[in-house]
């Protein structure tokens, strides 16, 4: 059996040597030109993501701002594609900490529109996304709303999970991207790794009673 395993080593390492000097052989075949439409091209990638960066900016992309009413709602929906909304009632213990992560996940993934709605401002809103648990983040990716999370249920259904735990949960939806180590971290925890992509919208009342009703 040692041997085996010896040999399955030896193997595995001949197979990367064999990836690597392929592509060192491709690289010493690059002569000037291609290096320089390589560098090009980088460039180019690099100023489009910049203009995109800027986009989102000037979209209130990078801050966690309150929703006021239904109507600001769809001029949000209208310019972003991918927001992450915080459905909450203000004596809700638990929407004060979620509102605590989702600060910290604003400044950091300009890619989508971060904000918070109050329920009892928009009950047309809620009714329509059969909202009926508290806290409730919609989830919103190309403009569809996708998915859910509601209450802490899919965060340890615990008060003290990290920003990096709610950051990961948020991303199996492809609302944001996160860093591959902090996703692959994440990704080992028991509790997390049970919970998969979203396929369909999943309903919003079907939550434990831990987290408090609207009403």
């Amino acid at each position: 059996m040692e041997s085996v395993l010896q040999q399955k080593v030896i193997d595995a390492t001949h197979c990367v040597e064999k990836q690597l000097d392929a592509e060192l052989e491709k690289l010493d075949n690059l002569d000037i030109g291609d290096f320089e439409k390589l560098r090009e091209n980088r460039l180019k990638q690099l100023k489009t993501l910049q203009q995109q960066k800027q986009n989102w900016l000037s979209l209130g992309h990078g801050e966690y701002s309150e929703v006021y009413d239904e109507k600001e709602f769809f001029e949000v929906s209208k310019k972003s594609e991918n927001i992450v909304c915080l459905f909450y009632k203000d004596d809700s213990p638990r929407c004060k900490i979620a509102d605590h992560h989702l600060k910290i996940l604003a400044r950091k993934h300009v890619e989508a529109k971060f904000c918070k709605l109050n329920v009892h401002r928009c009950p047309f809103l809620t009714e329509r996304l059969k909202i009926k648990i508290i806290p409730t983040i919609a989830l919103i990716l190309n403009s569809k709303t996708t998915d859910y999370i509601v209450g802490f249920t899919d965060l340890g259904n615990r008060d003290d999970f990290s920003t990096e735990t709610l950051e990961y949960r948020i991303s199996l939806s492809g609302v944001i991207k996160m860093d591959d180590n902090v996703y692959l971290e994440n990704k080992k925890t028991p509790w997390l790794s049970h919970v998969s992509k979203p396929k369909t919208i999943r309903a919003a009342n079907s939550l434990n009673s831990d987290d408090s009703d609207i009403d």
